[in-house]
């Protein structure tokens, strides 16, 4: 049976679920993440959940199936079911690893920076390194995925921080790079966009309070 790390993982390489309008239900990885992955014409659900339960909840939303796995009528109810909670639904992007050095200056860093403290809640294995103006953090999050979040300080904005941070994190990682973007935060989609990263879906992660 298709897992679903091996489901990211064959995305990672650009290699997708058929087009065919359907929904793969799979088990989670862990007790922490459930949720929906939405490729193109293709959804896949990660949960413990009855696959029963799911595939009437999304016929209970009495919309396009190719829209069902997203419509708020079936997360309301993901929600009730598992007793989660959810913060927005986020486009997927990912991203090679690159060669060489970083070429912005990185200072690993422990501690309790908010941006470390957001991490360690949802992922495992995180790192984070400071630079002039920012911070970069790497963790594993969905499926064992090596996921990548930055922060921009307000007076070190429009200088290019943002997108030699990300780019940076591609160096640093070694593997598949993947990023979860609020589709209304256009500054973060052009930086992620302009330092190679492609966007391969959507994604609701429903988290446990």
């Amino acid at each position: 049976m298709e897992t679903l790390a091996d489901i990211v993982d064959a995305a990672a390489r650009g290699v997708f679920p058929p087009p065919d309008g359907g929904t793969t239900v799979v088990p989670q990885e862990n007790a922490r993440d459930a949720g929906v992955l939405s490729f193109t014409a293709h959804s896949v659900i990660f949960t413990d959940e009855d696959p029963e339960w799911v595939h009437a909840a999304l016929e209970a939303t009495d919309c396009d199936r190719l829209a069902a796995t997203l419509n708020p009528l079936f997360l309301a109810a993901f929600l009730r079911r598992t007793g989660r909670t959810t913060e927005t639904v986020d486009a997927l992007l990912v991203g090679s690893a690159l060669p060489g050095e970083p070429e912005v200056a990185l200072k690993e860093m422990a501690g309790d920076h908010p941006r470390i403290a957001y991490a360690r809640r949802r992922r495992d294995e995180v790192r984070a390194w400071s630079a002039d103006g920012g911070v970069l953090v790497l963790g594993r999050g969905v499926a064992g995925r090596l996921e990548v979040s930055v922060e921009i300080d307000e007076d070190a904005r429009h200088r290019g921080l943002g997108r030699a941070l990300v780019t940076a994190a591609r160096q640093l990682a070694g593997e598949p790079l993947w990023a979860q973007v609020a589709p209304g935060n256009a500054r973060s989609a052009r930086a992620f966009q302009a330092a190679g990263y492609r966007q391969v879906g959507a994604e609701a992660l429903l988290r446990s309070r």
